[in-house]
């Protein structure tokens, strides 16, 4: 399923630092999403060791080391990953890897923002070694984590690390209830987008897929595909409610623009025609 539009929230909610000051990212020109399983886009990245112990042994707010993969997208926790490592040092690293517990960390980075300092665990949960030595992977968002502290560069980035969690509010209001509203938005989203695309208007069934209101949250972020600064704003936040609030509102204006733009189709129905 493909949304055309994505407009995101203007929230207090934090943004990274880089998104305050680029405010072109407050969208002049809405970016698109995709509502949709993530199709496979090999990436270069780097690999190497994380063993499980450091994380098995230690409580939460422990400090662990973790070798990283700055990468131009936000994985969140529960979503697949495919990526395709063909250079040499990491060709070397994803041997490495392959001998210990198969974990690394996926960060955001892009040339105009720099990277960020809160990403998530990726998890290799199928791997290929082709012929030419490159390896074709599938990986799976698990924990998001916090970087404390750049260990090494060289041959690859290893960086001490937090791990972070969702911390409920008292008197918090109903999660179940906000987690209801926002899989009711992207219903509507979905049957608006699939009208303007000249689709069947099929109501789009169990979106929430029995996810308790947290890892919904993730999935909801992860279909913001085409707008990874949002997407990044929304793994960074440590509170459920908050998430789901800025999805909705994100949904609620996109739901707004594709209506617009569905009157406007329906006042002038060749107007999307070549």
């Amino acid at each position: 399923m493909a949304l055309p539009q994505l407009l995101p929230s203007h929230s207090s909610s934090p943004y990274l630092k880089s998104t305050q000051q680029n405010p072109r990212f407050l969208f002049s020109s809405p970016p698109s999403i995709l509502l949709r399983r993530r199709k496979p886009n090999p990436l270069r990245c780097s690999a190497s060791s994380f063993s499980e112990k450091h994380r098995a042994n230690s409580p939460t707010n422990d400090v662990v080391e973790l070798p990283l993969f700055p990468l131009p997208l936000v994985l969140f926790p529960g979503a697949i990953l495919p990526l395709q490592i063909f250079e040499y040092r990491y060709r070397m690293m994803m041997h490495t890897l392959l001998q210990t517990d198969l974990r690394f960390g996926v960060i955001y980075t892009d040339a105009a923002t720099g990277t960020a300092d809160v990403g998530c665990v990726g998890e290799v949960i199928k791997h290929e070694k082709l012929v030419d030595d490159r390896f074709f992977l599938i990986c799976k968002g698990q924990e998001r984590f916090r970087v404390t502290k750049l260990v090494r560069t060289k041959p690859y980035l290893v960086a001490e690390v937090n791990w972070l969690e969702d911390r409920p509010k008292e008197g918090e209001e109903d999660l179940e209830a906000c987690a209801n509203e926002v899989e009711n938005y992207m219903k509507d989203v979905i049957r608006l987008s699939n009208r303007l695309n000249g689709k069947p208007e099929k109501e789009a069934q169990d979106l929430r897929r029995n996810l308790f209101p947290t890892p919904f949250s993730f999935f909801v972020g992860s279909t913001f595909e085409g707008a990874p600064r949002e997407q990044q704003a929304l793994l960074e936040l440590e509170d459920t409610a908050m998430r789901l609030k800025r999805e909705k509102e994100t949904l609620r204006n996109t739901l707004n623009y594709l209506t617009a733009a569905s009157a406007v189709k329906d006042v002038f129905p060749s107007s999307g025609k070549d």
